[in-house]
């Protein structure tokens, strides 16, 4: 055997010992998982949730930091500036596919992420104050219809899944409705019982306030009736061919070697199967959701192009 080839040969052991000791080694430091939401929301609970079980296998603190706003996609932002060794990890919302749409961006939600996996999704619903006149969504839509742009909804921001599920319900409907942004469910659910909007589109963090008889659910957005609101219909029930769960899962920076990115499925996987993560789940009428790494990745790819198509038909591209 020639020099040149012991001497590649060499060098392919040596990287494959690396990648193996990388792979044991790692993790040797606290991680941070960047959440798009703000703290005490259904989002922010659910995570921390996720993060202590996968502290505890992977023998380092999983810290969240919480980076709401921008529709959801600060974090998915940051991993873009961030160093792909796997200490940065980013929850995706669904919004991260739609922005390049929307606004001027210079990554690619497909090929600039490193795909862990995606881990859940939400139950979604629009919700009034119990004094609300509009006790059904029979009301909603018929007061809608009498007063142009004056009936208000709130979400959890602008061209998050609860906005554009909206604003596609009312393109089918033939309303124009006003929609009001807030960075995060506790903000939102402020603003709706203080008065200042007539009606929320959410994740079911709303569930205690209408368990006390403070919220009505008008509808729910899922495949099937909520069990916790059992009177409530959906979408499709109303004549809407519609579900939205928005799924979401975990990213890492782009080029984050494969070793550390297994090292980290497998954690957060097997948070996934244990029944604490289960019920912190199911406070929200949200259950586990696994995709592997390279199933998550091929939803990215799919997801990018049905969201273009999306955002053409409300219109809401941006100017070339």
């Amino acid at each position: 055997m020639k020099r040149r080839q012991l001497v590649q040969l060499a060098g392919a052991a040596l990287a494959a010992s690396a990648l193996s000791s990388n792979a044991q080694s790692f993790p040797a430091k606290p991680i941070r998982l960047i959440i798009a939401f703000p703290a005490g929301g259904p989002t922010d609970i659910t995570m921390r949730s996720l993060a202590d079980g996968a502290s505890k296998i992977l023998g380092q603190p999983v810290i969240i930091d919480n980076k709401p706003g921008a529709g959801g996609t600060l974090p998915a932002q940051t991993l873009q500036t961030s160093a792909a060794d796997g200490y940065t990890l980013a929850q995706i919302p669904l919004g991260v596919f739609r922005l390049p749409y929307t606004t001027k961006i210079n990554w690619d939600p497909v090929k600039d992420i490193s795909y862990v996996l995606n881990v859940t999704g939400y139950a979604f619903g629009l919700v009034v104050p119990a004094d609300s006149p509009l006790k059904t969504w029979t009301h909603y839509v018929g007061w809608a219809k009498a007063n142009p742009g004056k009936l208000s909804f709130g979400s959890t921001g602008t061209l998050t899944s609860p906005h554009l599920t909206m604003e596609l319900i009312a393109q089918k409907l033939g309303l124009q409705l006003l929609h009001v942004p807030y960075k995060g469910s506790a903000d939102l659910m402020q603003a709706l019982m203080g008065g200042h909007i007539m009606s929320a589109a959410d994740s079911t963090g709303f569930a205690p306030l209408v368990e006390s008889g403070k919220l009505r659910v008008l509808n729910t957005w899922g495949a099937e009736r909520l069990a916790k609101f059992p009177e409530a219909p959906t979408l499709k029930e109303l004549g809407l061919d519609l579900v939205q769960n928005s799924p979401f899962g975990i990213g890492a920076p782009r080029g984050t070697p494969a070793d550390v990115i297994k090292r980290l499925h497998d954690a957060f996987k097997q948070v996934l199967e244990q029944d604490a993560y289960k019920a912190a789940l199911a406070r929200y009428d949200m259950v586990p959701m696994y995709m592997s790494s390279a199933a998550y990745s091929k939803f990215a790819a799919e997801t990018f192009a049905q969201e273009k198509a999306l955002v053409d038909k409300l219109g809401l591209a941006k100017a070339p």
